[in-house]
């Protein structure tokens, strides 16, 4: 038997999973297996977009708390970005 974790498929998960990209690309975060910090604003200011898309695209279908969550997400991530130009 496995020692893995079974992580559940949710709206936030997608978001952390999205907003990790982004950490890692503005080199807030090593790279997965490299261990490795390194900065693609490119990368980054797309991962963000990612985000927004995903912003726009569930108004009023999200709960007070996911949307919530979300938008801080976001606004940390452009802030972020902005202090690493």
């Amino acid at each position: 038997m496995s020692d893995e974790k079974n992580i559940e498929a949710s709206l936030s998960t997608l978001i952390l999973s999205i907003a990790s990209s982004a950490a890692m690309s503005l080199g807030l975060a090593p790279q997965p297996g490299t261990e490795k910090v390194e900065k693609n604003l490119e990368l980054a200011r797309f991962n963000i977009d990612l985000l927004l898309v995903l912003k726009d695209k569930t108004v009023n279908n999200l709960s007070q708390d996911e949307q919530r969550f979300l938008d801080s997400v976001i606004n940390d991530l452009q802030l972020k970005f902005v202090q690493q130009k």
